[in-house]
Formats: C-alpha cells, sequence, structure tokens
C-alpha cells in the first residue's frame, strides 16, 4: 500500500500564531516534524499543507515538499483533503497519514503503527492510544481519554475521565482499569477522506470540541493501536517554554 505523510500546518493558531516557523534548538518546528517524518520507511511521500507563503518557502528552502492550501479550513482533516487533491488527486496512494505539525519529536514508529493497522481490510480510520501512567493526567481536560471494544474500535473520546470508576479505586473485582490517552495521528483510507469532511459538525463534537467525535456519531468506525512511544505537544508558548525547560 502506498502511503502519503501530510503535515497540516496553519499559520494563524489561536493560541499561538506563527507556531510552524518558531525555532527549536536551531530548527524550526515544522522543519522538526518533515525531518521525523521523512524517516518512516512506510511512507511514500511527505508533504506540508499549509495556508500561508511564509511557511511554503520556508518548507522549500530545507528541501521539503509543501502545497498552499485555502485558509478557510477549519480542521486538519479539511486541509489534508485538499492536499491530496493537489498531488494529482492522490493517484497512487492508498493510505493517507495526517501528521500533526507541533509534534516536533514524534517517532516515525507511531507512524509506521498507524499505516499497519490497515493490514486489517475493515479498517477505514486509525489512530493511535497511550496508557496514562500519571493518575493526574486523567482528571485533566487538556488530556483527551479514550475507551475502545475488544476489536480495537473506539466506543467514545472525551475530555472527561473515562471510563468513571464508580468505586473510585482503578482496581475493580481485582482487575486493573487502564486509562488510555488519544494520540493525536490519523491514518485514513483514501477514499473515506472525501466522505469525512462532507459531514456537518456533530453535537458530541461540538460539546467536547473533538472533531474525531462527529465520525463516529455518523457511524464511521476509529480503529486504534497501541503505542508505548510518548509524544510532546506545543500548543501554546509556554508549552516550548516547558520543553526547553526539560532540556536545559
Amino acid at each position: 500500500m502506498e502511503s502519503l505523510g501530510i503535515i497540516p500546518a496553519r499559520y494563524n493558531s489561536t493560541r499561538f500564531p506563527g507556531k510552524p516557523l518558531v525555532d527549536i534548538d536551531g530548527k524550526s518546528m515544522i522543519r522538526r516534524v518533515y525531518e521525523q517524518a521523512k524517516k518512516c520507511g512506510d511512507l511514500s511521500q511527505v508533504i506540508v499543507a499549509t495556508d500561508h507563503e511564509e511557511i511554503l518557502n520556508h518548507v522549500h528552502e530545507f528541501g521539503g515538499e509543501a502545497v498552499m492550501t485555502a485558509s478557510f479550513h477549519k480542521t486538519g482533516t479539511e486541509r489534508c483533503a485538499e492536499a491530496l487533491e493537489l498531488i494529482q488527486k492522490g493517484e497512487g496512494f492508498e493510505i493517507v497519514v495526517n501528521i500533526q505539525g507541533d509534534e516536533p519529536f514524534i517517532d516515525p514508529e507511531q507512524i509506521s503503527e498507524v499505516i499497519r493497522s490497515f493490514s486489517n481490510s475493515n479498517t477505514a480510520i486509525s489512530t493511535l492510544a497511550r496508557r496514562i501512567p500519571d493518575p493526574e493526567s486523567i482528571k485533566d481536560p487538556n488530556v483527551v481519554k479514550l475507551v475502545f471494544d475488544h476489536q480495537h474500535r473506539v466506543l467514545y473520546f472525551s475530555r472527561s475521565e473515562i471510563p468513571y470508576i464508580r468505586k473510585g479505586s482503578l482496581a475493580v473485582d481485582n482487575m486493573e482499569i487502564p486509562f488510555f490517552e488519544h494520540v493525536g495521528i490519523y491514518g485514513f483510507r483514501k477514499s473515506i477522506l472525501q466522505e469525512l469532511i462532507k459531514l456537518p459538525v456533530s453535537s458530541l463534537e461540538r460539546a467536547e470540541s473533538l472533531e474525531q467525535l462527529r465520525w463516529l456519531q455518523n457511524g464511521f468506525a476509529i480503529y486504534v493501536s497501541e503505542t508505548n512511544y510518548d509524544s510532546i505537544s506545543i500548543d501554546t508558548p509556554a508549552d516550548l517554554l516547558k520543553l526547553t525547560n526539560m532540556k536545559g
């Protein structure tokens, strides 16, 4: 299966304008994400999909591939769909991977984990989850939790604590209850992308501010693989400062 990696890179982030171009130890964030993605042997091609000429030119300057997409897109999924159309209508690709542009140290193996999910012919959308090691994170609304069935199909995503442990213990009937954090990388079969972007915003999506709930609420199955790799997301200038302090 030929797989295309797309990195959406919007300039006017509400919480961190110009984020893709911010410097991290001598390289821009978008360059670090791009270079990590290029290390994934399961991707046939990697491109940046942006809405800003400065980002486009920057990617070309360091030797990367990039396309200009519309500024009106509300989600990374919509931007990926347009980028796919611009790449000769996506001919030759079966799988599209939406790689978050704010995770400068993403492990290439995480991308491979997403792609391997498509060895199951039933998989149309795939993502990753990681066990939450820190109990405090379970209650943090900025940490998106998810639960899934025995076939690894996602049942629900939430900013709330799920599952809720009524007895107040992580062990119920001597069974340890794991909590999973959603790792925000998505894989799609090419044919599914155009279907997803036609869906209207759903009530659950609006309530939790989680786009993936729109897909679930419309009956699309999302398969999840468990990953052991951690990822560092830079959402705000404060996150960047924390990363600098960790490295210092």
